[in-house]
């Protein structure tokens, strides 16, 4: 019985039971201290005795016997409830505090730590009652902040000893005080009511009523209003105002573990329908029929129900989303970038569908401003629109919001977790958190070690003089020219451009970022080498745009793996000499590097991005050696030359020439004609294959032997030669109808 009772002992939470005798009776009140974080951690009891025997320990000692005590002492020793035997994983301490050992300076310090007050009084003494508004509600109210009122609660003793209640006393002090709770008559000696008095302490404790509700005003306060209209607007899936049958049970579920049956649902319309209009539009809930439903939760005491819908949605006892919800634990290691997973995609398209009314792809400024109305503040500015790409009307696309989200999650997850906790991502997606929307990439040496790579999202930071060009290749990448880059306001300029480009039928996500010009003797700020693509860009009008480039990339990019290009900008001017010792091309071919590609945005319709592409897919393979002729790495030439040429199939080419040539030296002149005749057409089909597709050949001119050589070495020569020419011809037809397939798709 005993344990029964303990663990009941552990519902109350961290309470502090503190009683102050005077003379003739005076009240005496218990001090639940709860520390609350989030969820809750840690409840005191403590509690002062004075001699004259109100039954203020006797409260103690039945709670923890269950029968009335026939001796009281004047202080009850320290009682411990272990966190692990609670429902909500408390810990409980209950201390006794008496005026005779401790001294007032020890009871102000509890009611400071204080999170609930039970101000005991005797029913059958009225000096005890006037003493709560005389004495021990200012007390309390002069050791509390005014801002965080301890919510309090009446308690009347010994019940016993009377018939009548004290209620009708208590109600006027009731109605005065907002800080009380409740009120609750008990009796320590046949135990009436004692569980009830710390159930409704911890209910103070777990589920206030001030911060949700005004009671001179008879409504809730605006910051309750504020949240519980958000919460709306995240149950509302379709955005059409109402919560249908669906929704509703969806929201039931999710807050409360379980769906409400057809005839609850319908019972909850009724009772709106009778109370208020316009609570009820098409069967379903409005957002003014969702608020009566909690006003009239909370006018019947039951506001848990209240707060359980806060909690579940991430709100704190202040009503402001909590922390570890809106920022929940990711690790990132040192090098590792961060990437949106797929079901984040889907959440976030789900979200601008939602919200696109007019099914244009776009989100127009008034349906952003509806998207955002769960957020505490506008979290995207006007230089959003020159990040990414927008219909001829300036409106974000579908492709420019999703690239957005993307662009957040590479350069800040933390704000990217943030915004997902405002959309309510964990709650929509049944996931413990918004961390699980987030993939962190493996570290960038294992892809360089491995060859391959998995991200999806690559960086190329944009260097040069100033004056070189370097913003309009930034918002070229939009398909932006060069008229409507002038249109762009200053203030509205963004230093950060993201599109998607196609590498080899993958769809990936290229990042650009304008570095500003900085003086080639200062050193360039660590963000502006962290890239996996470096573009430099010079005036090919300028006779001293060259050398800037030239001079950043020996000094940082010489010995580094960062790949590079080279832009030849405002190609449709007069190309001027350049002032370095070397010319661009010159320059290019000795530290090995493409040759400078011409690029200008001076066009009548959109800027040419297969420059983008081709940054996108050095990004990619920056251990290769890619030179593809027309520079689109999308059409089947270009992608046979990379894979040709690449590390992999030079060694590959390199030893069967050698066994070729080794076989060939040994044919002679015994050959039979017909079969001399044979090997010279393979011979020519291998030269006209490598001519192809631009493959250097080492093949050394090699005279004629007089050898003689068996008639099975000939015929096996002979079959390996034509099995080799079969297979190359067959592997550029399959990339071929591969490419086909693809475009139809």
């Amino acid at each position: 019985m005993l344990l029964e009772l303990t663990l009941y002992i552990a519902y109350l939470l961290h309470v502090v039971l503190i009683s102050i005798s005077h003379v003739c009776a005076p009240p005496c009140y218990f001090l639940f201290n709860i520390d609350i974080d989030y969820c809750i951690a840690g409840v005191r009891v403590g509690r002062t005795v004075w001699h004259s025997k109100v039954g203020k320990t006797s409260l103690i000692m039945s709670l923890v016997s269950e029968e009335f005590p026939d001796d009281v002492p004047l202080r009850a020793e320290e009682i411990t409830i272990p966190a692990d035997v609670t429902p909500e994983r408390v810990p409980t301490h209950i201390v006794d505090y008496s005026e005779a050992e401790q001294s007032d300076e020890q009871l102000y310090q509890e009611i400071s730590k204080a999170n609930v007050i039970c101000i005991v009084y005797s029913v059958n003494n009225k000096k005890s009652i006037e003493k709560v508004t005389s004495h021990w509600i200012p007390l309390i109210n002069d050791r509390t902040d005014k801002d965080s009122r301890v919510p309090l609660i009446l308690v009347g003793n010994k019940s016993d000893l009377v018939e009548h209640s004290s209620m009708e006393t208590i109600l006027p002090i009731m109605n005065q005080y907002s800080d009380i709770e409740t009120c609750v008559e008990c009796s320590a000696k046949n135990l009436k009511n004692i569980s009830e008095l710390f159930y409704y302490a911890q209910k103070a404790v777990l589920h206030p009523t001030g911060p949700l509700y005004c009671p001179e005003e008879k409504e809730m306060k605006p910051s309750c209003i504020k949240s519980l209209t958000r919460i709306f607007k995240v149950s509302d899936l379709d955005n059409d105002g109402i919560l249908n049958d669906k929704e509703l049970n969806f929201f039931q579920r999710t807050c409360f573990n379980m769906p409400l049956a057809p005839q609850a649902l319908e019972d909850v319309k009724n009772v709106v329908r009778k109370n208020i209009m316009d609570g009820v539009e098409d069967n379903g809930l409005t957002l003014k029929g969702f608020l009566f439903l909690h006003t009239l939760f909370i006018q019947r005491g039951r506001h848990e129900t209240t707060w359980t819908v806060l909690r579940r949605f991430g709100y704190d006892d202040d009503l402001e989303l909590h922390q570890e919800y809106l920022f929940p634990l990711l690790k990132i290691p040192a090098d590792c970038t961060t990437e949106l997973n797929h079901n984040a995609y889907l959440f976030l398209q789900s979200v601008f569908d939602k919200h696109d009314k007019d099914r244009d792809c776009a989100l127009s400024p008034d349906e952003v401003k509806d998207l955002f109305k769960v957020f505490p503040y506008m979290p995207w500015g006007p230089d959003v629109n020159n990040t990414v790409c927008t219909n001829d009307q300036g409106w974000i696309t579908y492709q420019g919001y999703l690239s957005q989200w993307t662009l957040t999650t590479y350069l800040d997850v933390q704000r990217c977790l943030e915004y997902l906790g405002y959309l309510g991502y964990s709650i929509i997606c049944e996931q413990e958190s918004q961390a699980a929307a987030i993939t962190v990439t493996r570290n960038k040496r294992i892809d360089l070690q491995k060859k391959q790579t998995q991200r999806s999202v690559f960086r190329c930071n944009i260097l040069g003089a100033r004056g070189s060009g370097k913003t309009s290749f930034l918002q070229a990448f939009l398909g932006r020219n060069l008229l409507k880059q002038r249109k762009i306001r200053e203030d509205h300029k963004s230093f950060y451009s993201i599109n998607t480009t196609y590498v080899y039928g993958q769809e990936k996500y290229l990042l650009v970022r304008l570095c500003i010009s900085l003086p080639v003797s200062c050193f360039l700020p660590e963000e502006d080498l962290a890239c996996d693509v470096v573009c430099l860009v010079y005036d090919v009008n300028n006779p001293r745009s060259f050398e800037y480039c030239a001079k950043v990339y020996k000094q940082y990019f010489m010995d580094s793996k960062t790949p590079c290009m080279m832009i030849a900008s405002k190609s449709d001017l007069h190309e001027a000499r350049q002032h370095y010792s070397l010319t661009p091309l010159d320059f290019c071919r000795k530290n090995k590097l493409h040759p400078p590609q011409p690029w200008t945005c001076n066009t009548v319709d959109a800027p040419n991005k297969d420059l983008y592409t081709k940054l996108t897919t050095m990004a990619m393979y920056p251990h290769a050696k890619l030179c593809c002729m027309c520079t689109c790495n999308r059409c089947t030439f270009c992608i046979c030359q990379n894979i040709l040429r690449s590390q992999l199939l030079t060694n590959i080419k390199a030893k069967f020439y050698s066994v070729v040539l080794n076989r060939l030296h040994d044919v002679g002149a015994y050959l039979l004609v017909d079969e001399e005749c044979s090997l010279i057409q393979q011979v020519h089909a291998i030269s006209n294959v490598e001519q192809s597709i631009y493959m250097e050949s080492s093949v050394q001119p090699y005279g004629p032997q007089a050898r003689h050589m068996a008639q099975a070495d000939l015929k096996s020569s002979t079959f390996w030669l034509r099995a080799s020419v079969g297979a190359t011809v067959f592997a550029v037809l399959g990339f071929a109808m591969y490419r086909a397939i693809l475009k139809q798709r």
